[in-house]
């Protein structure tokens, strides 16, 4: 009973509890869900493990962990490739299948997040996923799986290898559109931010051009920061947050990191897509980020834009429609404003948490992250009409 309670207490997820419920005012219009799940055919699943509690015992716990799977496309679509591109701000991390990206400028079936130790098994499970699913289909194709990782071993037991292949599958199965969970489910289950429990998180922008709107949707698994960089909507809010504290008792704190996953269904080529990628680190360094040496910061994007069931068959020239490079500066702003909102919704979809051997991070205090950013924008306002 005494773990039920502490899971209840200290360790869900407000599943409609968000950054911009504080009052905060984001620049830029969401989608219908301000979510990744707003690009058409997008899905997204969880599979959260929270078990134990006390000091930690590699193999038993506790465990604060999880898997989470993003599908670029419906899953009897899920072999149809979707044009991509990344880009590594700091490579103290991992992201399977990115030489391949980087090579062909497109990947197919579900994007894995999980904790570091994971990540392996994270990929080598999608196989085994697509295996069963359709067993003709891979009878003579390879696959190069995409799985990204951060480093969840502050709170979590991550040497105790408690993702399974079954996790895996179940993420990927039980993925779904709309409104998603926030905070500590799936992957970002055991993450933390600039000192606070953080994890995952998401949002959207709509881009009008020429006569249709687009949408550009952003998820991130937050793991990074320490508290005097945390900015919101560009007050330094960190240097007044002193308390609550973190609570480490096991030495050091833990390594940073950050993957942004970016979607949208405009019609973009590969390596506008790598454009479109980097500039998630404007999003990131808005909330205070700055690639720390231990931070794996990588960031994915992909478009569904394309008629990939023409683009992608050989034998002919193939043709496809793309917007103009030098008509993209409306999308990198929709990345770097969702990206921001991302961040913070990872943190104030959050609780409080302990973890392997007493290790505590609290929830973001947020009545005063809103007093100080309040504040602050009133003396600027203030300050302006003199």
């Amino acid at each position: 009973m005494a773990i039920k309670k502490f899971m209840t207490e200290n360790s869900s997820s407000s599943k409609n509890f968000r950054a911009a419920d504080l009052g905060l005012i984001f620049p830029g219009k969401s989608g219908a869900f301000n979510a990744i799940t707003d690009v058409a055919g997008v899905t997204v699943g969880y599979k959260t493990i929270l078990e134990g509690e006390g000091r930690l015992v590699v193999g038993q716990g506790p465990v604060r962990t999880g898997i989470t799977a993003i599908l670029p496309r419906p899953v009897s679509e899920i072999f149809n490739p979707v044009f991509a591109g990344l880009f590594s701000l700091n490579g103290n991390g991992e992201l399977t299948g990115s030489h391949y990206i980087e090579e062909v400028g497109k990947f197919c079936l579900p994007i894995t997040i999980t904790n570091t130790h994971a990540c392996g098994i994270a990929r080598d499970a999608t196989i085994r996923w697509a295996e069963k699913r359709f067993p003709k289909r891979l009878e003579n194709i390879f696959l190069l799986p995409v799985s990204a990782e951060t480093y969840d071993g502050f709170l979590n037991d991550i040497n105790g290898s408690h993702i399974s292949a079954k996790y895996v599958e179940e993420a990927i199965d039980e993925a779904v559109s709309g409104e998603i969970e926030e905070g500590s489910v799936g992957g970002g289950t055991g993450m933390k931010s600039f000192e606070f429990k953080s994890g995952s998180g998401t949002a959207s922008r709509v881009v009008k051009y020429d006569d249709a709107e687009y949408t550009v949707g952003i998820f991130v698994q937050a793991n990074f920061g320490s508290r005097t960089d945390l900015n919101v909507l560009g007050v330094p809010v960190g240097l007044q947050l002193s308390k609550p504290k973190m609570i480490c008792n096991s030495g050091e704190a833990g390594s940073s990191s950050i993957i942004v996953v970016i979607a949208t269904d405009a019609p973009l080529l590969p390596h506008q897509l790598k454009r479109i990628a980097r500039r998630a680190t404007f999003g990131v360094g808005k909330t205070g980020g700055f690639a720390r040496h231990g931070s794996g910061d990588i960031f994915l994007a992909f478009s569904t834009g394309s008629d990939s069931k023409n683009v992608h068959k050989r034998g002919k020239v193939r043709t496809t429609q793309y917007i103009p490079d030098e008509d993209l500066d409306d999308f990198f702003e929709a990345v770097i404003q969702a990206t921001e909102e991302s961040i913070l919704n990872s943190l104030v979809s959050n609780k409080s948490m302990s973890g392997r051997d007493f290790n505590f991070v609290p929830k973001i205090p947020t009545d005063r992250l809103v007093e100080i950013v309040n504040q602050s924008h009133r003396l600027f306002r203030a300050e302006s009409k003199t």
